[in-house]
């Protein structure tokens, strides 16, 4: 029995449906640390009005596409000629693909494998931006927009945060990436998991996409509102990009249960508000509790997941198969992901009870009975696999410095990275792996280990005192004067053959031309950048759960409604 479940992890790019371990399994489903949902929302209460009207939602059709449309944009304030609603984000992605990219897309990996395998599976060029290890997967945004030029790339899409990193940038940052390519044909920035961001007050460009000629701003619902079964999503454009893409929708392309659900959500903002700021809260304390395994790395993330690489040794899917037979844990090995390799995970962030379990888990897994340990004894050692063969080979024998560490290798520094530092080349808010010596770099974004003792004591704290700590320096506009000028460790572009592992070996990376700052980007002054300012719940300055139809102040409303 156990073999027929952890095969099914072998059979697809994804992870296997709930169902389909269930059904395997012959058992409930386990403890879901896989599938980023908001395990806060729906509310009990919501959930008992869902399940009285379950005969009705499922006997009877659903209104049109746009009835349903022009209900979430009369909640959210939004003009419903520059929205689409798809059946989840991925049709929209599809759609987005067939009518709006023509010939290649930019993405930077490990990112969600849809942006990656859609444009390939019609035929077009995927310029992948690899996101370095050594620099804790942070995204530069001057070196993606010179990568960007050098291939020629006429779309280019973001993530923010990056799933399965977590990786954060703030508004501005991203206007300025929008600004400094309006002569693309297409930008989508995919703001999935950015609900659950709390660096900055106001992160969103959906304002600022309405009045772009060239930019998507993708939205989810299913990951907000902890119900991906319901499959529905939204995109954000003007009216002229948004209208190609509704045109080819179906009529009745969402269902029943995504009509009710977003009819019912303006008598659940306040519970929706309090989800998120639990959800924010218990990353910080999941965070916390992880960094305390042993050589285990914790990277700062804006998402409802963590980013963790395992200890060197341990192989990804045999912890995750661990986890799942021997503990009824069901985890994220991203050995699948381009960019990833098989020693990192994504955990999603769940209420602190599940997290003792996983951590109890982990600890059996990685460090039980010598024999029986996923960790082999110090200093002997193993390889690991993935389907990211070139990346892994690359990474392990460089620690991600890529081929200039390579490079430095040959010229006598024994293979040793060098650590990227704010003097040698202006990466200030890099994240780097935390040491127990680095006592005053906990404003830095600093992936967690189980050296950093600063982290004890945090538990009490509110989320938001963590996330901008290590996050407000990312993207910030330092980032953006610093110029790709020989420094190891720069991205290098990967071809889809390559970040699959089908060549064989990496020979065939090309390196980017690294002139220094590209034409025309405009160079943000640093005192304009805007601080992120720790609040208790970040909140849209319009829209629902804030400002409903009838003008009444959100979520005050909302909570006078519940009583």
């Amino acid at each position: 029995m156990a073999d027929n479940v952890t095969s099914l992890f072998r059979t697809g790019a994804h992870s296997p449906s709930m169902a389909a371990l269930a059904r395997e399994s012959g058992e409930a489903g386990p403890v879901d640390f896989c599938i980023p949902c908001n395990p806060y929302f729906p509310s009990p209460r919501m959930m008992d009005e869902l399940t009285n009207r379950l005969r009705d939602i499922i006997t009877y059709y659903p209104s049109s596409a746009d009835t349903i449309t022009a209900e979430l944009c009369n909640l959210l304030q939004l003009p419903p000629q520059c929205v689409a609603m798809g059946n989840g984000s991925t049709e929209l992605i599809t759609w987005i693909d067939h009518l709006l990219v023509r010939e290649s897309l930019a993405i930077p990996v490990p990112t969600f494998g849809r942006w990656t395998d859609q444009p390939l599976e019609t035929g077009k060029r995927v310029d992948m931006f690899p996101l370095q290890e050594s620099a804790g997967f942070a995204l530069d945004p001057a070196q993606y927009i010179q990568f960007i030029r050098s291939r020629g790339t006429r779309a280019a899409v973001i993530c923010n945060p990056n799933n399965p990193d977590g990786g954060f940038l703030p508004k501005q940052t991203i206007l300025a990436f929008c600004d400094a390519l309006a002569d693309l044909d297409l930008i989508v920035i995919d703001e999935s998991f950015l609900e659950f961001a709390d660096a900055e007050n106001e992160p969103s460009v959906v304002d600022e996409a309405v009045m772009r000629p060239n930019v998507i701003v993708l939205r989810s619902l299913g990951k907000n509102f902890g119900l991906h079964g319901v499959r529905f999503g939204y995109m954000v454009a003007n009216p002229g990009l948004a209208g190609r893409i509704r045109s080819m929708l179906p009529k009745w392309n969402l269902n029943a249960f995504a009509e009710t659900v977003v009819f019912m959500l303006k008598d659940y903002g306040a519970e929706y508000v309090e989800s998120l700021h639990m959800v924010r809260r218990d990353r910080l304390d999941m965070a916390r509790q992880l960094s305390t395994l042993p050589g285990l790395t914790v990277y700062p993330s804006q998402g409802n997941f963590l980013f963790v690489r395992l200890p060197v040794g341990a192989e990804g899917t045999v912890v995750r198969d661990r986890l799942l037979t021997e503990h009824r844990i069901l985890v994220r090995e991203c050995g699948n992901k381009i960019g990833s390799s098989s020693r990192f995970l994504r955990l999603v962030v769940r209420p602190q009870t599940d997290v003792r379990r996983l951590v109890s888990g982990m600890e059996s897994v990685l460090y039980g009975t010598r024999r029986g340990a996923a960790v082999p004894e110090l200093g002997t050692g193993t390889s690991y696999s993935s389907g990211t063969a070139a990346v892994d080979r690359l990474v392990s024998s460089t620690s991600g410095q890529g081929y200039q560490g390579i490079a430095a290798a040959a010229n006598g520094m024994a293979g040793q990275p060098q650590p990227l530092t704010a003097a040698a080349n202006g990466m200030v808010g890099q994240p780097q792996p935390l040491t127990a010596s680095a006592n005053g770099m906990m404003s830095q974004p600093q992936p967690l280990t189980a050296s950093a003792n600063g982290m004890n004591g945090m538990m009490g704290q509110q989320p938001q005192q963590f996330a901008p700590a290590a996050n407000a320096m990312v993207g910030q506009p330092q980032q953006f004067a610093a110029a790709a000028n020989g420094i190891p460790g720069q991205p290098q572009p990967l071809t889809a053959a390559q970040t699959r592992g089908t060549t064989g070996m990496p020979g065939g990376l090309t390196a980017v031309n690294a002139q220094g700052q590209p034409q025309g980007f405009p160079q943000p002054q640093p005192q304009a950048m805007p601080q992120p300012v720790p609040q208790p719940v970040p909140q849209q300055a319009n829209g629902w759960p804030n400002t409903p139809p009838n003008g009444a102040g959100w979520p005050a409303a909302a909570v006078d409604r519940v009583g």
